[in-house]
């Protein structure tokens, strides 16, 4: 009796500090954020550039793969964003029909985060907010301030059914980790200014 009571307190013990790793690991800040229209791209373009980047040791976040049932979803996103040093906007044909994804673009613009374009499919004249009468004014407007300022970046571009998947991903996540290097540049010189 005393051996299973105790085998259990072990067990107990062991779940419980794996809990808390499991904990801290999920609660440090993403490097990069993919905000992306999951119906296009997250099978193919968000998925893989996400796997691509964690096999480069990055802490990407893809809502599918970071997020658990349980999450607020504004909550976890919006953190994800605010704690994130570059965001991959991936623009497909439906984008601009999606509130979450706009609302995610708005936020990395007004953050001021290093945004990366990747037009999939569509070209950055194509992309429109509509106003189909369901989102305030105010959403409207960020919205198209957002799209308008991620449409002048330069950013890259992808034709899924005749490009060099390879090659994408090379590209993408040179981008990436181009952007991420002069992002800690920068936040090491502020710090030498501060000091």
């Amino acid at each position: 009796m005393q051996r299973s009571s105790l085998a259990k307190n072990i067990s107990r013990q062991i779940l419980h500090r794996a809990n808390n790793e499991i904990q801290k690991i999920n609660q440090l800040p993403c490097d990069v954020f993919i905000n992306h229209r999951g119906i296009d791209t997250k099978k193919n373009v968000a998925g893989l550039l996400y796997d691509q980047l964690g096999q480069l040791r990055l802490r990407p976040f893809l809502d599918s793969k970071n997020m658990k049932p349980g999450d607020k979803l504004f909550d976890k996103i919006d953190n994800a964003i605010r704690g994130c040093k570059v965001g991959v906007a991936v623009f497909s044909p439906r984008y601009c029909n999606s509130y979450f994804c706009l609302h995610e673009l708005s936020l990395l613009m007004e953050t001021k985060k290093r945004v990366i374009p990747i037009f999939c499919d569509v070209k950055p004249s194509e992309l429109r907010v509509k106003d189909n009468g369901s989102c305030a004014s105010e959403d409207l407007r960020r919205f198209r301030w957002a799209l308008e300022e991620a449409k002048y970046t330069v950013g890259l571009t992808f034709d899924s059914y005749n490009g060099d998947w390879p090659d994408f991903l090379r590209s993408a996540s040179e981008a990436v980790v181009q952007n991420l290097v002069e992002v800690d540049e920068e936040i090491q010189r502020m710090l030498k200014i501060n000091h």
